[in-house]
């Protein structure tokens, strides 16, 4: 019984400690420092308890290591779930579509979004397109794709984090 109230009480410390660590590098990434630094100490705080506790049991049993990288296995697997869940912020989106795709930007326009074009031409089948350029909050990323694939299923879409932006038009 000493064993099993070990090895649950190792597992869930581990996940709580992984996920608020996960967490903690998400909101690096997007520069929230002060909150970063208060997720950091108790990360840290929980792992020192539960390692040291891991480390010193006269409990000598493979269930113990065995419960603590569940623990952080798991604990990783929910903290990509509340990062991608709950933090939010802008993304840069690039969509290359054939040229002169009217229709997909009058859409784009008559929905609200802000677009750049960059001309492009693909050296390879000397094919030319274009490549809308967009900055967009997270939670309109799926409207906005879902609004491309209408009018252009083989579009190209690259998403990427955007930690800040300076002046132009959000939506």
């Amino acid at each position: 019984m000493q064993l099993f109230c070990l090895c649950i009480k190792i597992f869930f410390a581990r996940i709580l400690d992984v996920s608020i660590g996960t967490t903690r590098t998400m909101l690096m990434v997007k520069g929230k420092t002060v909150i970063m630094v208060i997720l950091a100490f108790f990360e840290v705080f929980i792992w020192f308890l539960i390692a040291r506790e891991a480390l010193v049991t006269d409990i000598k049993s493979i269930l113990v290591p065995i419960s603590y990288s569940l623990g952080y296995a798991t604990g990783t697997l929910i903290g990509s779930y509340i990062s991608n869940t709950f933090i939010k912020g802008i993304v840069g989106v690039q969509v290359v579509v054939e040229k002169d795709n009217q229709q997909l930007l009058k859409s784009i326009r008559k929905h609200g979004y802000r677009v750049s074009i960059i001309d492009l031409k693909d050296d390879f089948e000397g094919n030319k397109r274009d490549m809308m350029y967009f900055q967009i909050n997270h939670r309109n990323l799926k409207k906005l794709i879902a609004l491309v694939k209408k009018y252009d299923e083989k579009a190209f879409i690259v998403v990427n984090d955007t930690k800040a932006v300076q002046n132009g038009f959000i939506k």
